[in-house]
């Protein structure tokens, strides 16, 4: 085994750099290719694909457009239920008229206006006024969840 004629302290006491040319070649930013995060786009750039693969983009924010909702009130459904019982996009049942809101392209029934016909109604959103409004004209709320 070979004998250490210097003990492995690299702390600069009383010598230049042990083993490693002039002390400018050792410590410092320079000789580590850059401090830190510097050069990840460049020479670094291997380091931060496999070490650092989400340090660059975007991570799981809300997206800041906001969600089409497609509305119908009472009313304008109410003006088309002879037109859609003449195209068969609905079905009579009994005296009730059976209306699926998604098939007809809407997301949410709004309570504006009044309803002349008995509607049991299938769709994903309603809003108060209208569950409200279709219960007193006899009707009914079926909700896709």
């Amino acid at each position: 085994m070979v004998v250490r004629k210097r003990k492995k302290i690299l702390k600069r006491r009383g010598f230049g750099s042990p083993g490693y040319g002039s002390h400018k070649k050792h410590r410092g930013g320079g000789s580590k290719g850059g401090k830190g995060n510097a050069g990840l786009h460049k020479h670094k750039v291997h380091t931060m694909i496999k070490y650092m693969p989400d340090h660059f983009g975007r991570k799981g924010l809300r997206s800041t457009i906001p969600k089409e909702v497609k509305t119908i009130s009472l009313m304008e459904l109410d003006q088309m239920i002879d037109e859609l019982l003449k195209n068969k996009k609905v079905q009579k049942e009994g005296d009730a008229i059976k209306i699926n809101l998604s098939e007809l392209g809407y997301d949410k029934l709004l309570g504006n206006g009044r309803t002349s016909h008995k509607l049991i109604i299938e769709g994903k959103h309603f809003s108060k006024q209208a569950v409200r409004k279709l219960e007193e004209s006899g009707g009914q709320i079926i909700s896709e969840d």
